[in-house]
């Protein structure tokens, strides 16, 4: 069922088997197999996530190369809910540990907020992490082409930028080795640092063995028509030329709801789990970019998976088994 702010006092009272907090890939892929194994499940979905970002999801299985991940999400959605799983559009602001079940309070709304408090079994963390894009004075500039011939995963999109001169766009020092390994796939790289920060002697004396340009002002807007590039313009007036180009400036976290949790093991940002994607906390799972691990789709949907199954294991170990009571033979009570 899908939750507003009108209905949601019919299930304040509800002891969820799971709540999912984030809605893209990973998340969904969890709250299909729970509504599926006949758990309560809620998913919290705070909206804007890094799938939106997808405009062609091209390496997964199955699906068409043009596929945008928006579809995908939207699909995966309208899945859980005719399966039983409820789904909200809110922000999770904070997860309290109280013993037997989780509290996970939640905003509604920007103007005039609720706060919510939801409890839950066991939790899924599937909030995930946005990329950090370069900020220049108009940001749709950036937007035109994020996600289309300007890409944030070597991974997943290396392949689609083969051969093509490539801007790769760092915020500090240690990012730029990204362009060592960004050479698989074209060595006609230039290195932007947006004018950021200063770049040592060892490190411009590596990019010049390699033959990579050097760029070191500001980002003035990228150049090209239709989400195509053609080059970078950066504010001294120079026109760097390049055809795609690889954003390598670091995300932001989506985990803070989780910082005042104790007994959860961290590794930097990201949680650590065992096979089945549950955290050192026994209630607690985190699945894709939250966990340790590559940050792709295939990976998030199977952690997904792993999660959801680890939870029903849980609890369906701790509930009296079903029986067939008419087949059961009654004792006799005549003498």
């Amino acid at each position: 069922m899908k939750l507003f702010s009108k209905n949601l006092d019919t299930r304040l009272d509800t002891l969820y088997d799971a709540i999912v907090v984030g809605g893209g890939m990973g998340g969904l892929s969890a709250a299909i197999y729970l509504a599926r194994y006949g758990l309560k499940c809620l998913v919290i979905e705070k909206g804007k996530g890094r799938s939106v970002w997808m405009q062609d999801l091209r390496n997964y299985l199955g699906l068409d190369p043009d596929t945008p991940g928006r579809d995908i999400v939207n699909h995966g959605t309208k899945q859980a809910i005719d399966w039983g799983a409820d789904h909200l559009r809110g922000y999770v602001e904070e997860v309290t540990d109280e013993d037997d079940h989780l509290a996970v309070k939640v905003k509604i709304g920007k103007k005039d907020s609720t706060y919510p408090v939801f409890r839950t079994k066991y939790l899924v963390a599937a909030s995930g992490v946005i990329d950090l894009l370069p900020q220049v004075e108009n940001m749709q500039n950036v937007y035109d082409y994020a996600g289309y011939t300007l890409h944030v995963c070597m991974i997943c999109d290396g392949f689609d930028m083969w051969d093509q001169k490539a801007v790769l766009i760092v915020g500090r020092e240690s990012q730029i080795n990204a362009a060592f390994v960004l050479n698989w796939y074209t060595p006609y790289i230039s290195v932007l640092t947006n004018g950021l920060f200063s770049v040592g002697d060892e490190m411009r004396q590596k990019l010049a063995d390699h033959g990579y340009p050097l760029y070191e002002a500001p980002i003035a807007q990228f150049l090209g028509e239709n989400h195509k590039m053609s080059g970078v313009e950066l504010e001294d007036g120079t026109v760097v030329e390049a055809t795609t180009g690889l954003i390598n400036m670091g995300s932001i976290y989506h985990n803070h709801y989780l910082k005042n949790i104790p007994g959860l093991e961290w590794n930097d940002e990201n949680l650590v789990t065992n096979d089945m994607a549950q955290t050192s906390h026994e209630r607690i799972f985190a699945l894709g970019d939250l966990k340790q691990g590559l940050n792709q789709v295939s990976i998030a949907v199977a952690d997904g998976t792993l999660a959801a199954t680890q939870i029903w294991r849980n609890i369906r170990r701790a509930s009296t088994p079903r029986k067939w009571e008419e087949n059961i033979p009654k004792l006799s009570t005549t003498v």
